[in-house]
């Protein structure tokens, strides 16, 4: 079930209304069987996967919380992962194989539809794996107590609002939440409507709609040189980012319909002074699980130089892998790691007591041109296609006019096309700009009750108007 479909809206109207009309010792019950609901609509069997990973990371929880010595505790946390990991890298490794039995299955014309081999590929399984995991780490390292209560804990791992692509939750700050005795919050539910409008905007207006341009672009980059390169890469970067934070902005706002707050998920990434800076502002549930379960066991930055800077790239190494087992993901992962150990020399660790390093402006756009570079290795659909799009970038630039006219005649946009993009892209940058220093939901919400609702008018009209017509199309980090 897609956030952007017609029936996730009937289902989230429904589920809302009679989550607070069923009685509230129940409605961690009814909020489970909805999530399972929500889940397995997109297939049946997804539901026992997470009902296995459910049940073998709650069972193990409790027994190592119970084991006497340190070395059982370990060996019920190892139980608990290696299956998940085990069942993750069959995932990983297995969809380059399943996409060359689809190619065989379409050549040969066989009767065997591709969609068929489509179970093999649970929708969020790594999201809902990693929450898991953490969990259990944390009961092992006593930063949590194991839940005894098998429902809450079958809540915590199978909320529907974050199942699909989070955000990660933590079990200190999401069970507590989720057993709590909570009544209607009207504003909570205003605010959680306000910030799914918002997600909806830069999904349906910026994301599905500067899809079909880089589509376009990337799956035939051998009819394109030159500057339409560099313009679907921005515009790339621009896509992903509205695609994942807008998923993240709905499932948060749905969140708060039941009163239960999830973890913030961006902070204004593309104004990130530096690639380190960026990536605790992009994923951020992700980066910090990576940091808290790879990186800091590696060692983190407590150890010589050398060894920072490879945990450094192991931890992004496997970040990459994360995301797949292709090797451009595999170069995205570990070019993002050689630019963190760059910037280790560049911008040394800050002594305690020092001031805080001043920021120039000129390390914006730099930082933002190293992502959008990156990006090409994580979008492209082969390393051939990425070396292809690199060698190319400049291609003629010698005559700027043509360079230009070239892109312009590639593009095929139109100018009301392309003015549509331009303010949809100012009106983010402005939002995250603002958002930076403010909230800018809460300084809407206090306007001026004319200006209120007009701003909240134009935003449905944008949506209604503008958004992308066509089948709902998933969100991209659905796939991971």
């Amino acid at each position: 079930m897609l956030f952007n479909s017609l029936l996730f809206a009937v289902f989230l109207t429904v589920v809302f209304i009679l989550y607070h009309i069923v009685p509230v010792r129940f409605r961690w019950a009814f909020l489970l069987l909805a999530s399972y609901v929500f889940y397995m609509n997109l297939h049946v069997a997804y539901g026992f996967l997470l009902l296995f990973s459910t049940l073998l990371t709650y069972s193990l929880a409790l027994r190592l919380e119970k084991a006497p010595e340190k070395k059982k505790k370990r060996l019920c946390m190892t139980g608990g992962i290696l299956p998940l990991i085990g069942i993750l890298l069959v995932f990983k490794l297995g969809t380059p194989a399943i996409d060359k039995i689809n190619t065989l299955i379409d050549a040969g014309r066989l009767s065997l539809h591709p969609l068929t081999l489509r179970i093999l590929l649970p929708a969020g399984v790594s999201f809902y794996f990693f929450q898991s995991m953490g969990y259990l780490i944390d009961v092992y390292k006593g930063k949590v107590r194991a839940e005894r209560h098998f429902g809450y804990y079958a809540l915590f791992v199978s909320f529907f609002p974050q199942l699909l692509a989070g955000p990660i939750g933590r079990a200190d700050s999401l069970l507590p939440q989720l057993k709590a005795k909570r009544r209607f919050d009207y504003d909570s539910a205003s605010y959680g409507l306000k910030l799914m409008a918002w997600g909806y905007f830069k999904k349906l207006v910026i994301a599905d709609t500067f899809a079909v341009t880089v589509n376009q672009v990337y799956d035939n980059c051998y009819s394109y040189v030159g500057l339409v390169f560099i313009i679907t890469t921005v515009m790339y970067a621009l896509q992903i980012y509205c695609d994942f934070s807008g998923y993240s902005d709905i499932a948060i706002g749905c969140a708060k319909l039941f009163g239960i707050n999830l973890t913030t998920n961006f902070k204004s990434p593309y104004l990130s002074f530096s690639v380190r800076e960026f990536w605790s502002r992009w994923h951020i549930s992700l980066s910090s699980w990576f940091r808290d379960y790879v990186y800091i066991p590696l060692g983190g930055s407590r150890t010589g130089r050398i060894r920072h800077c490879l945990n450094l790239f192991i931890t992004f190494l496997v970040s990459g892998f994360w995301h797949g087992s292709a090797l451009t993901f595999l170069v995205w992962g570990a070019l993002h790691g050689l630019l963190q150990i760059i910037e280790t020399f560049i911008y040394p660790k800050r002594k305690a007591g020092a001031p805080a390093r001043k920021k120039h402006w000129w390390q914006l756009p730099i930082t933002f041109c190293v992502i959008c570079f990156a990006w090409i290795f994580f979008r492209a659909n082969s390393i051939q296609d990425a070396r292809w799009i690199i060698s190319r970038l400049f291609w003629d630039i010698g005559r700027p006019l043509n360079y230009l006219k070239t892109a312009a005649i590639c593009l095929d946009l139109s100018y009301p096309a392309m003015i549509g993009m331009a303010l949809s892209a100012a009106a983010l940058l402005i939002y995250d700009a603002i958002s930076l220093k403010w909230d800018v939901i809460a300084l809407v919400s206090r306007a001026w009750a004319p200006v209120r609702w007009l701003t909240y008018v134009l935003l449905l009209l944008v949506i209604a108007l503008f958004s992308y017509k066509g089948i709902a199309t998933e969100f991209i980090y659905m796939q991971f």
